[in-house]
């Protein structure tokens, strides 16, 4: 169920305190004060597990909400992604059109569109280093019958995405540009100025923030062991404590099916580096190739580049963090022979984040249980999807 659009929001929900079934090793203070203190609990601290609690907040002052988190940070990619603000370049439209309708590509990009918008809004620019470069889709010297295949489309997806985008100039040539990056082995470059870039980091600080001024209550290093029905409440058993509340909000994306088998949302492995500083480094902007699977950017006068997924779908379908030897050797080779050719540049940081992906491109937003909603599998769209899709699951909350 992809809700796009939901109006009407009652304000008037029966909610019942949390109740703890308290160990002893409690406190009077931390019962009355932490774990006696929630309408609705919401599991990850993610985008949209703090996007939904900031959206319940907004609209019930009074509701008492608070968030579990697995991790010491939010576990998953919110924390530990590329920092892209983009709705999908040329190619990855293509892909797309290729298994669903023309009507599915131009409404999943109007909610990426419209979901990067409601981030800026709900954050501010200057809090989340919100800078518009635009991004380039690259495409290798071997990849010539794609390129030549996006580019016959580009007319025909600018035309399509004006609807939603209101600009009619998306996708533009910019073979030009190649040897200005000093790019080597690039054939063909496709520019969209519509693209930005953030700081991942800063982001979840001021969401974090908000969401603290609201009220809203986190709580780390809690994780969720099964969620069970007990007659008019749900019982949370977590690895602090049974937990009881009216209401659940699931937002563990790729990691939502340990809790439900059932969802349609399997894990993908990201690896990313990033690269020491770069004397007059010339990169400005987002980047991407192989259909979207290779992406990289500038930040702090160092290269962060990442991806390499495709290469072992099997191996990277995994919740485990960390590196696999063949992803780290092809991005360090990509690195050193298309993107910074002859710099030899050397690696600063290394690290991995897990997303959720499924067959159906839309995000899977619903009531799984009885009182229990989720909102997870934003296929590698966090970023640009995941304050809409916290604010719808919210809002589906509320209205039940």
């Amino acid at each position: 169920m992809f809700v796009l659009f939901r109006r009407s929001i009652s304000k008037s929900i029966p909610l019942e305190f949390l109740h703890l079934d308290v160990e002893p090793s409690f406190s009077y203070w931390e019962r009355t004060a932490f774990v006696n203190h929630a309408d609705v609990i919401i599991i990850g601290s993610g985008i949209v597990g703090l996007s939904a609690a900031l959206h319940l907040k907004r609209q019930q002052p009074n509701l008492k909400v608070t968030v579990l988190e697995r991790g010491f940070l939010p576990s998953g990619a919110s924390t530990k992604n590329a920092g892209f603000a983009c709705f999908g370049s040329l190619s990855e439209q293509l892909s797309y059109l290729k298994r669903s309708s023309e009507e599915e590509v131009l409404s999943l990009v109007d909610y990426k569109w419209r979901g990067l918008q409601r981030l800026r809004e709900n954050l501010g620019d200057s809090n989340i280093d919100y800078l518009q470069y635009g991004g380039y889709e690259l495409f290798m010297e071997h990849e010539q019958n794609l390129a030549q295949k996006s580019l016959d489309h580009l007319t025909y997806f600018n035309n399509l995405l004006k609807q939603v985008i209101g600009h009619a100039d998306i996708y533009a040539v910019a073979d030009a540009k190649i040897a200005e990056f000093g790019f080597n082995k690039v054939h063909r470059m496709i520019y969209n100025p519509y693209e930005g870039q953030i700081h991942t980091g800063k982001m979840m600080r001021t969401l974090l923030n908000k969401v603290y001024d609201q009220g809203v209550l986190v709580l780390n290093q809690c994780n969720v062991e099964a969620i069970e029905h007990e007659n008019d409440c749900v019982r949370l058993r977590t690895s602090n404590g049974d937990l009881k509340t009216n209401k659940v909000i699931l937002a563990t994306n790729a990691f939502a099916a340990q809790l439900f088998p059932n969802l349609d949302v399997v894990p993908g492995r990201g690896q990313v580096l990033v690269t020491k500083p770069i004397p007059r480094l010339k990169i400005k902007g987002t980047f991407h190739f192989d259909e979207g699977y290779y992406y990289f950017r500038n930040i702090d006068g160092r290269v962060l580049f990442g991806g390499g997924r495709n290469i072992d779908f099997n191996k990277e379908r995994t919740w485990d963090f960390g590196h696999t030897e063949q992803v780290k050797d092809q991005l360090i080779t990509y690195l050193n022979e298309v993107i910074l050719p002859g710099e030899n540049a050397e690696v600063d940081y290394w690290w991995s984040g897990i997303m959720g992906f499924g067959e159906d491109i839309n995000p899977i937003i619903q009531e799984v249980q009885p009182n229990v909603f989720c909102a997870v599998r934003c296929n590698g769209m966090g970023v640009a999807m995941g304050s809409l899709v916290g604010e719808e699951v919210a809002k589906l909350a509320l209205q039940k």
